[in-house]
């Protein structure tokens, strides 16, 4: 049975509790588009049959067609949704495995042994391509699933707010990281020195809002292009944004803590106040071009949160693997790997939780079916989420596989791959990714129920979630090779 919508354009008088789907399409102005008259109103038993629906959606014209849910895209196999998350998980990977390499070359420059603050940034920073970047291409993947950018003056409206956005929540986020990083050098050392934060500051300013400009243009670009493809870019925007996150974000904080510390006593001292003051006072004007765009005013006010309390999260997630570091030296090497994975796939769950949710109807009411419906039907129910997170579980083991293997050929760490070690590994890869997936179908409709968007406060405290967790459950696997007896892992070398 075949529903046609009218041929002209219906403004809508309904509410927003009104069932969405097929009787409430969302078009790119924020409008609804309705069904009136029999069409709309189909019996109730012909609604319980597998019908096949065929829905034009007002944005792009596109006929597409869905059988059995009211769902409006088509439903993706599972060879096509692990094609599409494959290769930019792999690509991930490898970011983090590259960071790691760095970080193990930068820790013995000058800057870093005599400001080893610093060292209290990089979590912090790390943590913004989760808790800003990933959410961002979340948030954009969203608005192309749904229509915003099929329009070209919708499309750079929403592009330049969030970008804008962006910059606000760098700012802050930057800002604070570094006032957090002094006061705990500060306690610690017991001496203030006001080079050394002037230094922590500008560096967390700098490299925070320049890895946001360049990895959220990079997420622009690569929503935009996966949309004019017919590419999922739920499928494939946040991986890219974890892969580049980290390296690019640690070249940048080392790069301008080395310049700024070799403007310490010389007649160029005032580098390092100048930029702080500078950023301040440009900050306003990002507010307010975010407070008159309607793509980005909510999130302005409403986002704040979820970031914050990632940051705080992800410190505990720090504390952890110091820890965990003075008596089990490998673990640093495999940390950033271990979370970098969990993170990556949990993102691209909540990413396609969301903007499906988004598609059936507007926060505030769950639809009808989409409700959370515990562990197994997360894991084995018979819907296009559950079979996502089968297709998502199924990847972690070969991931890691290919991602110990890489750490072995760049001999990096001090562990040696033992298959005792790398089943501890692997099993804990699945613990963390098993609960970050069940946690999310969670987060994501719980959110939704409380009228949020899940595309702004997910993936920051499933991001964090997922640094702590897998540390900590890296450190427990560490400690029980260690009590075993498995001295040929070396793990406490």
């Amino acid at each position: 049975m075949a529903v046609d919508l009218p041929s002209q354009d219906i403004t809508s008088g309904c509410s927003e509790d009104e069932e969405p789907f097929g009787r409430l399409l969302k078009t790119s102005h924020g409008r609804q588009t309705t069904m009136d008259g029999p069409e709309a109103k189909l019996d109730s038993s012909e609604s319980n049959e597998n019908l096949d629906l065929e829905l034009l959606l007002p944005d792009n014209l596109e006929l597409i067609r869905t059988k059995g849910d009211k769902s409006p895209a088509v439903e993706e196999t599972w060879f096509v949704i692990a094609l599409q998350v494959f290769f930019p998980f792999l690509i991930a990977g490898f970011g983090t495995v590259a960071a790691g390499l760095v970080l193990d070359i930068v820790q013995h420059w000058k800057v870093y042994q005599q400001i080893s603050e610093i060292f209290i940034l990089v979590p912090a920073l790390l943590g913004l391509k989760g808790n800003l970047e990933m959410t961002l291409a979340s948030r954009l993947s969203t608005a192309a699933n749904i229509g915003h950018t099929d329009n070209s003056k919708d499309k750079w409206k929403l592009v330049g707010g969030n970008l804008a956005l962006l910059q606000v929540q760098a700012t802050v986020v930057g800002a604070l990281a570094a006032i957090a990083a002094v006061v705990m050098g500060w306690v610690l050392d017991g001496h203030f020195d006001i080079n050394h934060a002037t230094l922590l500051c500008a560096s967390g300013l700098v490299t925070a809002t320049s890895a946001s400009f360049i990895l959220g243009s990079v997420m622009v670009a690569v929503v935009l292009f996966s949309r004019y493809c017919k590419i999922n870019p739920d499928n494939v925007a946040t991986p890219i944004a974890a892969s580049l996150g980290d390296l690019t974000t640690l070249s940048l904080l080392s790069w301008i803590s080395k310049f700024l510390y070799n403007k310490i006593g010389t007649e160029h001292h005032w580098v390092a106040p100048v930029i702080c003051v500078g950023f301040f006072v440009v900050l306003p004007v990002w507010c307010y071009i975010c407070h008159k765009n309607h793509f980005t005013h909510d999130v302005l006010y409403s986002g704040w949160v979820p970031v914050i309390s990632a940051m705080v999260i992800s410190s505990s997630g720090g504390l952890v693997l110091d820890y965990a570091v003075v008596s089990y030296h490998g673990i640093a090497v495999f940390s950033p790997v271990m979370n970098g994975v969990g993170g990556n796939l949990v993102a691209v769950q909540a990413s396609r939780l969301s903007t499906h949710l988004h598609q059936l109807g507007r926060p505030g009411r769950l639809p009808k079916g989409s409700k959370y419906k515990g562990c197994i039907d997360t894991f084995f129910g018979p819907g296009a989420d559950a079979k996502t997170v089968r297709v998502l579980m199924l990847l972690v083991v070969p991931g890691h596989l290919v991602f110990l293997y890489t750490i072995r050929m760049m001999q990096g760490g001090h562990t040696s791959f033992t298959a005792v070690f790398t089943t501890f590994y692997l099993l804990v890869g699945v613990l963390q990714v098993s609960f970050l997936l069940l946690l999310a179908n969670w987060l994501v409709h719980w959110m939704w129920k409380r009228g949020k968007d899940p595309d702004n406060c997910t993936i920051p405290y499933l991001t964090a979630l997922g640094d702590l967790l897998g540390t900590a459950l890296l450190a427990a696997a560490f400690h029980f090779l260690w009590f075993i007896g498995d001295r040929d892992s070396d793990v406490g070398d």
